[in-house]
């Protein structure tokens, strides 16, 4: 029998809205919503703890979506970023370890990460834009899957540095996300092992763990529900300022987020 950890009471309206943000972004709904989570739970919990927590999850979704895209995904893409988020993979440990010491800084490394998850989305057709018609160097291809691997590792926020990489190659869509979902189903994989150097994959933990994921499961379905029902434009636009309040709020210090809470 595990012993639940003694988190904050606020911790766990919020860990619920999370999974359920996790299974909605799995449904279809969002782009890229899912990024809300780490900096989100890192409000109430240690930095090294809500990133503990959601890699479990992550990996349980990345098995089920590959069931449908093992046979599709490009090669070549693959060659260039899997070896090089494993590198990112090692700078992000490295750093997770040497500064573990001071949440705060985490906290703000955290902050910064998701405010330029914000960034990105909201110049996001503008960037693409730009690189459209241009396939990226194998060069461009190393350092983008670097940053992937190691903003994956602080705060399991990858996604734009290979969307930036991916899209210009107007590949198909099916190769497309079969490309991200196994990338990313390698790269948190991989991640478990300097986790579990790092001490965080603890029994208290993994228990909380198992006991939020059914929720990621109630999302999806609802994901699929509100899919054609709700604006996603207006519900992205929602919650894209959730995360900018939550991350000026991780870097500042100011209480935003938690008075919703």
């Amino acid at each position: 029998m595990f012993t639940l950890p003694p988190y904050p009471s606020l911790f766990w309206p919020t860990a619920v809205f999370v999974m359920l943000i996790i299974g909605i972004s799995k449904a279809g709904l969002g782009g890229g919503i899912g990024a809300i989570a780490t900096p989100l739970l890192a409000l109430f919990i240690p930095v090294a703890d809500a990133a503990a927590l959601l890699l479990p999850i992550l990996i349980v979704a990345d098995l089920l979506s590959m069931q449908h895209y093992r046979q599709q995904f490009d090669r070549e893409s693959l060659r260039v970023l899997l070896p090089s988020g494993l590198v990112g993979i090692v700078l992000g440990s490295l750093f997770f370890n040497y500064f573990r010491g001071n949440e705060q800084l985490l906290k703000t490394g955290i902050g910064i990460i998701a405010l330029l998850f914000v960034l990105f989305q909201l110049s996001r057709a503008l960037i693409l834009r730009s690189l459209t018609g241009t396939r990226p160097s194998t060069a461009v291809g190393l350092l983008l899957g670097t940053v992937a691997g190691f903003t994956s590792t602080l705060a399991h926020v990858g996604g734009p540095p290979a969307t930036i990489y991916l899209l210009p190659q107007k590949l198909p869509r099916n190769l497309f996300v079969g490309t991200t979902v196994v990338f990313f189903m390698v790269v948190n994989i991989v991640k478990l092992i300097p986790y579990a150097f790092l001490g965080l994959l603890r029994v208290g933990n993994i228990g909380t763990t198992l006991l939020l994921l059914p929720l990621t499961f109630v999302g999806v379905r609802l994901g699929v529900w509100l899919n054609g029902r709700l604006n996603e434009t207006l519900f992205n636009g929602i919650v894209y300022a959730l995360l900018t309040l939550t991350s000026i709020e991780l870097i500042f210090g100011f209480n935003l987020v938690q008075l919703l809470f």
